[in-house]
């Protein structure tokens, strides 16, 4: 592990409980870590990669190409580098990290809301694959964040950003507002794997979609699409979501003839590594869900019910808690909203610690998420802020910036849904 994924882990763990609670956090944040899940997932021994143990001879390709889009994508492209070198002929990946390849370009776009620099980037990654012939192969890095991040063409950013806008309000589930996505785009829907066509590729999915809707993740560049332009055009109706121009996504099989997807991580991951970490730490481990997508109140019932269980317990949770925002003008994202309606509620008792951890690092704001417990309630009403009113305005980062509970990662590079922590220990 690098030295502390938490960097105000000293200031934050101020109790036995509290530090505990942060190891368990800061194990799942490496399990996660793009460069390891990289080089632990791939291999090249003379002249065969190596992925996941399946064998691709690269003496068959002509050029290696790379493309990526996501949270994870520039550190993937930097780690992917390690492993090929010179044999990349040429790469676009666009991310949210500034940082520099030899021989893969990099992008730092915009995310929630797509801008011109992604449509840029966009363009660059299809030219890409619109240039591939039968003898090349392109290795496509496939992360959470991608739906926003790629962008092609024109119409598509214009259309995401007001797609984003009227559907924060709605608050449904990510496979809904990426049906739609994915019939607004040339890349995504398997729109890339069509353009790519007939050359072979190599999918690389860090997954951030609870459950193992793989093609979801980034609206499923390289997975043949099963839905359609009416279905997209339900869920628009169901939610008055306005006007959209969209297109049919690619039904036939050749195009993914080639396609090799495989998926390197994925909350599972993450959790699965708290409950171990857990264990080491002389605790026992449950893992209620790794697919929480219900609204908060309902996500928090969940965690807080299984406090039956004995004292020296962690129940470990993961997904993504639905949040309809009603109001413009807040700060801060789904966990510290989260927290904050744990503080209200009060149902972390004097025995427990609650963690919500957005696992990008970047919970709508510089804060990856907050800590919860008894001392938590105490800095919260020494703020002077009015819980009520801040939960009203979804305005929820102010009082925690202020009562110092807020868990900085900074930017972690990887991305696989929010999880949630709860430590129940005398």
């Amino acid at each position: 592990m690098k030295e502390r994924w938490i960097k105000n882990f000293k200031e934050l763990a101020t109790t036995k409980n509290r530090e505990t609670a942060l190891l368990i956090a800061e194990a799942g944040l490496d399990a996660i870590n793009t460069e390891k899940v990289i080089l632990d997932s791939i291999k090249l021994e003379n002249n065969i990669l190596l992925v996941q143990g399946q064998s691709f001879d690269l003496s068959k390709f002509k050029r290696i190409k790379v493309v990526g889009f996501g949270k994870a994508s520039c550190d993937a492209a930097m780690a992917l580098e390690k492993i090929l070198e010179d044999k990349i002929k040429e790469g676009v990946v666009i991310g949210l990290q500034k940082i520099t390849c030899d021989y893969i370009q990099t992008f730092v776009g915009t995310h929630p809301r797509p801008s011109e620099v992604n449509i840029e980037a966009g363009k660059k990654i299809f030219e890409i694959a619109d240039q591939l012939n039968e003898d090349d192969l392109v290795i496509a890095i496939i992360s959470g964040g991608g739906s926003a991040l790629l962008c092609y063409p024109e119409s598509e950013c214009t259309q995401g950003r007001q797609l984003y806008d009227v559907f924060l309000k709605c608050g449904q589930t990510i496979t809904e507002i990426n049906t739609i996505r994915k019939h607004l785009s040339f890349l995504k829907g398997g729109g890339l794997a069509k353009i790519a066509y007939p050359a072979t590729v190599i999918g690389l999915i860090f997954s951030d979609v609870p459950g193992d809707r793989f093609e979801d993740v980034a609206s499923g560049p390289t997975y043949k699409d099963k839905t359609t332009v009416h279905d997209a055009e339900m869920i628009i109706h169901e939610h008055n979501l306005g006007k959209f121009d969209l297109v049919e996504t690619p039904k036939e099989d050749k195009y993914f003839e080639k396609v090799h997807n495989f998926v390197l991580v994925s909350n599972k991951t993450a959790v699965e590594a708290m409950v171990k970490k857990s264990k080491e730490l002389g605790l026992e481990a449950k893992i209620i869900s790794t697919e929480l997508y219900e609204n908060i109140d309902v996500v928090l019932k969940k965690i807080f019910s299984a406090q039956k269980e004995p004292t020296g317990f962690v129940i470990l949770a993961a997904g993504e808690p639905k949040l309809e925002v009603t109001k413009k003008g807040g700060s801060g994202g789904r966990n510290l909203f989260m927290a904050l309606r744990a503080v209200k509620d009060k149902i972390v008792d004097e025995n427990s610690v609650f963690i919500p951890l957005a696992s990008d690092g970047m919970d709508n704001s510089d804060s990856a998420g907050a800590i919860i417990d008894k001392q938590t309630y105490e800095n919260v009403e020494k703020t002077g802020i009015n819980i009520d009113t801040s939960l009203k305005n979804f305005d929820v980062y102010p009082i925690f910036q202020k009562s110092g509970n807020m868990i900085l990662t900074g930017a972690t590079g990887a991305n696989v849904s929010d999880l949630m922590i709860l430590l129940i220990r005398k």
